[in-house]
């Protein structure tokens, strides 16, 4: 799956940019680390929405110094926020997707990506299936999964950082999967339950835009089985919002990955 090692090794030779998208997040930050270890020249770039924890800056410093090299940063140009894009686009989430990671992260890729790039994505082992239908998606793309390559976890990668003394993003620190935007139009009710604990203005203002968009994020199932959405402000006050706590002991010696390379 995705491009392996001599291809990776035969690209480079041709001279090609080595692109690892690094989205702040414990995988992904692991990713450049493998990469920059084997093609020291890798470029890093890490995709600002305007709406993700403002803790993340000090991550991303602190994985530049441990990578050595510099994160370049790319904006839209046309929308502030994730905010600002269901403002304009009156859409918030459907079958296809959130319009605002088309507007703010896919849009923005496309824009910085070059057609001879190995594009180097922080898939961890459990995400083996969602890399599969992102190549199926994206064929003309030269795609790199090292964490996939080397069998490594979302819990390993954590593991790693924190060998590496890197202090883990806050929104894992508080039960979130992802390090993702604070108020995210994918995310369920457990999910949804957690923003509106820990940032509850988030949660009234997409309470707010759901009403006016007439959109309800999430899901719902009556006695008889029937699915039907449910709006924010209906979410019932005591949803369990507990998440299984993650394995932290790592049976992959993390810090020999590290070592090896």
């Amino acid at each position: 799956m995705g491009i392996n090692m001599a291809k990776m090794q035969e690209m480079e030779k041709l001279d090609r940019r080595v692109v690892v998208w690094f989205s702040a997040g414990a995988a992904s930050a692991v990713a450049a680390m493998l990469t920059v270890k084997k093609h020291p020249n890798a470029i890093l770039v890490y995709i600002d929405t305007g709406s993700e924890y403002i803790g993340n800056w000090t991550f991303i410093a602190d994985v530049s110094k441990w990578t050595g090299r510099e994160v370049i940063v790319l904006k839209s140009s046309e929308y502030k926020d994730i905010w600002d894009v269901f403002e304009k686009t009156r859409w918030l989430v459907g079958v296809h997707g959130a319009r605002c990671t088309t507007e703010l992260k896919k849009k923005v890729r496309q824009g910085f990506e070059q057609p001879t790039d190995l594009q180097v994505f922080g898939y961890t082992i459990e995400e083996e299936k969602r890399l599969a239908r992102f190549e199926q998606n994206n064929p003309e793309m030269n795609i790199y999964s090292p964490l996939i390559e080397k069998k490594l976890s979302k819990t390993d990668c954590i593991e790693i950082l924190k060998q590496a003394n890197i202090e883990i993003p806050y929104l894992y620190t508080i039960g979130f999967k992802n390090n993702n935007c604070i108020g995210c139009p994918k995310g369920g009710q457990k999910y949804w339950g957690r923003i509106r604990r820990y940032f509850p203005s988030v949660y009234e203002k997409m309470a707010r835009v759901e009403r006016d968009l007439d959109v309800a994020i999430n899901k719902s199932y009556a006695l008889d089985g029937e699915r039907k959405r449910l709006f924010l402000d209906e979410l019932p006050e005591d949803i369990d919002i507990t998440e299984p706590e993650p394995q932290m002991s790592c049976g992959l010696f993390c810090g020999q990955y590290m070592e090896d390379e």
